[in-house]
């Protein structure tokens, strides 16, 4: 059954072995981010981390690494625990075919159970904070649902965002927020900042696990998460009025904050140590005030750690920016079969598909650079043919060493956007990007010599299946 909030979720977790409570008293630094630091380096099935005393916070509670592996990322859309990537990712895709399920309002819901408002709210009393990293500028809330919606459009449901954003805590009411220009929020700050008006947002702290999925998957401007949400649970996804902006919230969220992005204020926001594995800059950004603070009893609070590779955002991400990639691709080109994009939110992108012509796969790889998610990542794209698996690296790499040929297999598209966070960008948001054809040349075009690939022996498939039964081994994942 799908998850109505995060405790659901860790007590399944629990059941499946995939948490690890601490009940001693830890404290916020350097505890808990080098805990989730540590888990992150555990691996495919790093369990999520709950953290039952945080010195200084007494009513509450810390949850880490929640979607940190891909077995929990697994439960989290009801899936077996040992489901390889690519079916999760497959899986993933099957339910997107029933979106749109519309969402379940729901009265009463509990985060209601504690408010504060206007000057009595103190953030640094209410959350615990802590720096992620150790150059972080400030403590940051990393892993919440952010709600705003289009100020022309208020009533186009499709049109009301749910982001993940990081947001820096710079005072008892306020927030630094980063905006990236690709991204829905900044279109919805920019056509209020040009009306002259504040933009009210809703901010939803620890969410039941399919919310944070779709928070951070790219989706068109008229697309709802919560509608996708209820595609991938198989459920409508539940949902709640906040109380003082009217915004759509999780039902089941721990903590809710509300209030406006500031018209036309910036205050520097960062450095942050981001999800490229570098800190990013200290920048002018907008500015979040909180007019109210609602919460449950003894509330969980979810923080999210990342750094250098692979750490929970990179699970979060991972099929959420493959399956967006693939459809928009299949939507013009239907010979592409997967698309593997888990690397870095997207930066390094492989794409397998059918070559219908000659120069075929290079069209593909230039339209990958160019959809709505690649225009700011997929920096470099690695074309593959049908018969490679794209999640399977070795035989992604025996077709770069086979089939790719440097002196014609590679397009160069100098001075393309790329998202600011890319450290690589000179000047900021400003990138090369790259396209290596590592497929099979078709006629007319016949350079190399290709026409006798070794196959798998057809007895193979029999025998593959036998050794898995007499080992104990499932199949095997990437």
């Amino acid at each position: 059954m799908p998850y109505d909030d995060l405790r659901g979720f860790l007590e399944v977790l629990d059941k499946h072995g995939q948490l690890l409570r601490f009940t001693e008293p830890v404290d916020p630094e350097p505890d808990l981010a080098a805990a989730a630091n540590a888990a992150a380096r555990l691996g495919a099935g790093a369990p999520a981390l709950c953290f039952e005393q945080v010195t200084g916070y007494p009513t509450g509670r810390v949850a880490l690494n929640v979607h940190g592996s891909w077995a929990n990322h697994a439960i989290a859309l009801d899936l077996p625990p040992a489901t390889p990537v690519r079916r999760q990712v497959a899986e993933f895709s099957r339910r997107w075919e029933s979106f749109p399920v519309p969402p379940e309002r729901r009265a009463a819901p509990p985060f209601l159970a504690h408010t504060v408002e206007g000057d009595d709210i103190d953030l640094y009393r209410v959350l615990p904070l802590f720096r992620l990293n150790a150059h972080d500028g400030g403590c940051y809330v990393d892993k919440a649902a952010v709600v705003t919606r289009d100020p022309d459009d208020p009533d186009h449901f499709g049109k009301q965002n749910v982001g993940i954003y990081r947001l820096q805590c710079k005072g008892r009411r306020r927030f630094g927020i980063q905006p990236g220009s690709i991204h829905d929020i900044a279109r919805h700050l920019r056509i209020a900042e040009e009306r002259g008006e504040d933009l009210p947002v809703a901010v939803a702290l620890g969410n039941e696990p399919v919310t944070s999925v779709v928070a951070a998957t790219p989706m068109a401007y008229d697309e709802s998460e919560y509608e996708l949400a209820g595609a991938l649970r198989g459920a409508p996804a539940p949902i709640a009025r906040a109380p003082l902006t009217g915004l759509d919230v999780p039902w089941g969220c721990e903590v809710l904050m509300e209030g406006v992005i500031e018209s036309r204020v910036r205050e520097i926001e960062g450095p942050f140590g981001e999800f490229t594995g570098h800190y990013s800059g200290g920048r002018r950004m907008p500015v979040v005030r909180i007019d109210r603070v609602s919460h449950r009893t003894d509330p969980l609070f979810e923080h999210l750690y990342l750094g250098q590779p692979w750490t929970e955002i990179d699970y979060l991400m991972g099929p959420a920016t493959c399956v967006p990639l693939l459809k928009q691709l299949r939507a013009e080109f239907p010979e592409v079969v997967a698309v593997n994009a888990m690397y870095t939110h997207g930066l390094v992108a492989i794409v397998s598909t059918r070559s219908r012509l000659g120069g075929f796969a290079r069209a593909v790889g230039l339209r990958v650079a160019t959809t709505p998610h690649g225009l700011g990542y997929c920096k470099v794209v690695i074309v593959v043919d049908e018969t490679v698996d794209p999640f399977d690296l070795p035989q992604v790499m025996w077709a770069l060493s086979t089939k790719f040929n440097p002196s014609d297999d590679v397009i160069h598209l100098p001075k393309m956007s790329i998202l600011p966070l890319d450290p690589s960008s000179d000047p900021t948001g400003v990138s090369g990007k790259i396209v290596l054809d590592a497929t099979t040349p078709v006629p007319p075009d016949r350079r190399g010599r290709h026409e006798t690939p070794v196959r798998d022996l057809p007895e193979a498939v029999a025998w593959l299946e036998r050794l898995r039964v007499l080992t104990g081994e499932g199949e095997r994942d990437c």
